[in-house]
């Protein structure tokens, strides 16, 4: 029985829904028996929700001072003794997830495979290269554990019916010195978080200044839905960073995806393949996101776009 331990992801209140599409992954292997790993200072309500996803078999918190930030360096030793008797370690294909995974495969002596799609076998799995253009499948080698990122625009959340076991442990790993918390910079925002909401509104360089962004803004707020922006967008400075949607931001698989003054590079539709319905409204009608969309209306975004949201 393959032994998996998945890595949680969680703000120190709410475990993130990308947790439960790592464990979804998990699942898949035959006779997965799953643990999850819960790093906090006071695992507390962030355990007892991990403890209730369904194919859990154990959750692990991990209660210590210097797991009050989720910094890489400070808990990848700590899952790599944890992880030295599982078949497989897992973790979300996130900002957390891209940042922790391949410190712990170094440790382990192992390489990573990202992004993972599917489970097509014992230690065999899909994954995407050239920016989403093809599918290649993997399989890694037998005598060492597997470190993977779960893509988790390709996964369903794993269900809220189990009762897991619930175990504390005290890793004895030595910890860095030379890393250590010293702020925690973050917008404050009641929209929908951008990894997790079921409708997307983004936009691209053609608005043409951050001001113009208001228009984005106004329409995500009318329809309930998070903001993104294409790279081009957050090159421009129009927005920050942590908007960008695509290979080099965040993968995305909204129930709608807007997408407005979006030309459609290979490397943003590579952030939304798996959205369900994607709409796109650009005054080119040769612009490469008609390509994907379903709903396409060549026009002024200036002008389509607030009478949209004044009409919903």
């Amino acid at each position: 029985m393959p032994g998996i331990l998945v890595i949680a992801e969680h703000d120190g209140e709410q475990l993130n829904p990308s947790t439960a599409k790592a464990v979804a992954c998990a699942a898949a292997i035959d006779g997965a028996n799953i643990d999850v790993a819960v790093f906090s200072t006071a695992g507390g309500a962030v355990v007892d929700q991990a403890a209730r996803l369904s194919s859990v078999s154990r959750v692990l918190s991990v209660e210590a001072a210097a797991n009050e930030h989720a910094l890489a360096a400070v808990l990848a030793p700590q899952i790599a003794e944890l992880a030295a008797d599982a078949d497989y370690v897992f973790g979300p294909s996130t900002t957390f997830g891209k940042d922790l995974m391949p410190r712990v495969a170094a440790l382990l002596g192992v390489n990573q495979v990202s992004d993972i799609m599917t489970v097509e076998g014992d230690r065999t799995f899909t994954r995407p290269i050239y920016a989403g253009n093809a599918i290649v499948t993997v399989r890694a080698p037998e005598g060492h554990p597997v470190v993977g990122t779960v893509r988790t625009a390709s996964w369903p959340e794993a269900g809220n019916d189990g009762s897991a076991a619930v175990e504390r442990v005290s890793p004895s790993a030595e910890l860095p010195s030379h890393t250590r918390f010293v702020e925690l910079q973050s917008g404050d925002s009641d929209r929908p978080d951008l990894q997790t909401a079921s409708r997307v509104v983004s936009g691209g360089r053609a608005l043409g200044s951050a001001e113009n962004f208001s228009i984005i803004y106004a329409l995500a707020d009318k329809i309930g839905a998070g903001v993104g922006a294409s790279r081009a967008a957050v090159d421009a400075g129009y927005v920050p960073n942590d908007m960008q949607v695509g290979q080099t931001g965040k993968i995305i698989a909204p129930e709608l995806y807007v997408a407005i003054g979006i030309s459609g590079a290979i490397q943003h539709l590579t952030g939304i393949k798996d959205a369900g319905t994607i709409v796109a409204i650009n005054k080119d009608e040769e612009a490469p996101i008609f390509e994907v969309a379903d709903i396409g209306l060549v026009a002024d975004l200036f002008t389509a776009v607030p009478e949209l949201t004044e009409k919903l």
